[in-house]
């Protein structure tokens, strides 16, 4: 029983330190202490888009066009559309074959989601020597190669994000969503 002291200061502390942060709270009212240097949400309001926005297409959308989600490697430690479409040997970044690419800061911004002119158009992916899938299926590439350049937490986070707003918009059971096999 000698920890009832102890315990009774630690309880007193807390509620002294409770009580001054409440304080403090409310006499900022409405106007929050500026972000700091490392918020991720003023990071996110100010430098990556929309997920909803990423989504919009030009053409009109279809919820029974789509009913496969593909995420994949790019297979580089860096890029973004223009980029892939380069190494690819591509005659434009029209031409790259998934609907959307997340950047890791190498390239574009850390976790910015770029969709493609088959996303804006609404074109199915074409099959080919290194993809054989649905045409139904909406491809999502992650620049980086699974091996020394992971993808990184902002990538990992606005990848989970576009995920569940097209699976939302599009009605794709969760069962239907392809991850690479050493996803984090």
């Amino acid at each position: 029983m000698s920890n009832q002291p102890r315990v009774a200061k630690v309880l007193a502390a807390l509620l002294v330190s409770m009580t001054a942060g409440a304080m403090v709270l409310m006499a900022l009212g409405d106007n929050p202490p500026s972000a700091g240097v490392f918020s991720l949400s003023s990071y996110y309001l100010h430098h990556l888009d929309s997920v909803e926005k990423a989504i919009r297409s030009r053409t009109s959308q279809s919820t029974g066009h789509w009913g496969r989600i593909e995420i994949y490697y790019s297979g580089t430690k860096a890029g973004n559309i223009e980029q892939l479409a380069s190494l690819g040997g591509l005659a434009s970044a029209e031409d790259i074959n998934c609907h959307f690419v997340i950047c890791n800061g190498l390239g574009g911004g850390d976790g910015q989601i770029q969709s493609t002119e088959k996303w804006q158009r609404q074109w199915s992916i074409i099959s080919g020597r290194t993809w054989y899938g649905s045409s139904q299926t909406i491809r999502i590439c992650v620049i980086a190669d699974g091996k020394t350049a992971i993808p990184t937490d902002s990538q990992k986070q606005r990848t989970q994000v576009l995920v569940q707003e097209l699976r939302r918009k599009f009605g794709i059971q969760t069962d239907s969503v392809y991850y690479p096999s050493n996803w984090l």
